[in-house]
């Protein structure tokens, strides 16, 4: 019942966090959701599958927690856990830190920024980071095959994402700038030499 309540309150903790800031940026006129718009081929592909892995994933987790569906030791969905409760707060620091230059997906025609202080400093896509320690220690507290598939798949498609879309997209709009940013810090964590 206590991994109940945890996972329950974090799946909350963590989507009312992303549609909140979604719903601020609504009102300021951004539209932050540039998941397979005006795009084509492989980028599209890579998009709406990531958005496809994501909503299987969640849907999976809340299906997991409601049935108790779980394999794992005490010590492991404790790690779990933890996992969690690390990917809300690395997303959370992440949404703030780049301020209305969010976007779930990339945008060709919105002004955005380069983003490279604070927890970008020490990861180039800490929310992505977020998002699979939050989806691993989900899997972790519930342990299932079903929930297992679901989370590699939304893992290699957050991966994809990274590689095949936005960094593509920020070489192309930031050249040196993200050249640069690139050869300091490391995709998912820490700094280079």
């Amino acid at each position: 019942m206590v991994f109940k309540i945890i996972s329950m309150a974090a799946l909350i903790v963590h989507y009312v966090c992303y549609y909140a800031k979604m719903l601020s940026q609504k009102m300021q006129g951004i539209r932050t959701d540039q998941i397979g718009k005006d795009k084509s081929g492989f980028s599209k592909f890579v998009e709406v599958a990531m958005k496809i892995a994501a909503i299987l994933v969640v849907a999976a987790e809340i299906i997991s927690i409601i049935h108790d569906a779980n394999h794992s030791p005490f010590a492991v969905r404790i790690i779990g856990a933890a996992m969690c409760a690390a990917g809300i707060i690395i997303f959370i620091i992440a949404m703030l830190t780049m301020r209305d230059n969010r976007r779930a997906g990339v945008s060709k025609s919105d002004k955005t920024e380069l983003v490279t202080n604070g927890i970008y400093r020490f990861s180039r896509n800490p929310a992505f980071l977020g998002f699979d320690l939050f989806d691993i220690g989900m899997l972790l507290m519930y342990f299932n095959p079903i929930l297992c598939v679901l989370t590699a798949f939304a893992v290699i498609m957050y991966h994809l994402q990274i590689v095949y879309v936005e960094e593509e997209f920020l070489l192309e709009t930031f050249g040196d700038e993200y050249t640069e940013y690139k050869k300091k810090v490391f995709r998912y964590f820490g700094r280079k030499r």
